[in-house]
């Protein structure tokens, strides 16, 4: 892959040009990516409206009714559902470990299998998180096992 960078003073407005042979799997998902910096996510703390990247997102949680997106820092309390969390950006890197949770890729430093047919992932920020053993294949899927 060759990656061209252009700066100059005359351009207004960032500009992404995508040239290949043909689309394959790869270019889908550097489309995918591109298109995710377009997205947010609207998070809020004690009646602030905060304006998320999904990138920033180490994983959403649902609790008693309540939706959750964690950071590295914070974690805010979000008005999208969990299947619309999916809807909206499953196309990326988020991905669904268990019914409550929808982790973020990207911010997995290990996988550990354990007993069941289940999965432990840590994150970047030193949490685990469970993958549910329905979601394992999926899990190995996307990651390319």
């Amino acid at each position: 892959m060759k990656i061209t960078i252009i700066e100059s003073d005359d351009i207004q407005e960032l500009e992404v040009v995508l040239r290949c042979k043909e689309m394959n799997e790869e270019v889908i998902k550097i489309l995918t990516s591109l298109r995710s910096f377009e997205r947010k996510v609207m998070g809020f703390i004690n009646g602030k409206t905060y304006l998320l990247l999904p990138d920033d997102i180490y994983y959403f949680e649902s609790v008693d009714k309540k939706n959750f997106a964690y950071t590295k820092e914070r974690v805010y309390e979000v008005s999208m559902r969990l299947y619309q969390v999916e809807e909206m950006f499953g196309d990326g890197h988020l991905f669904r470990a268990t019914k409550s949770t929808i982790i973020n890729l990207d911010k997995v430093r290990t996988i550990t299998p354990r007993f069941g047919g289940k999965v432990e992932v840590m994150l970047e920020n030193g949490e685990n998180m469970i993958v549910s053993r329905q979601y394992v294949a999926r899990l190995k899927e996307k990651l390319g096992f």
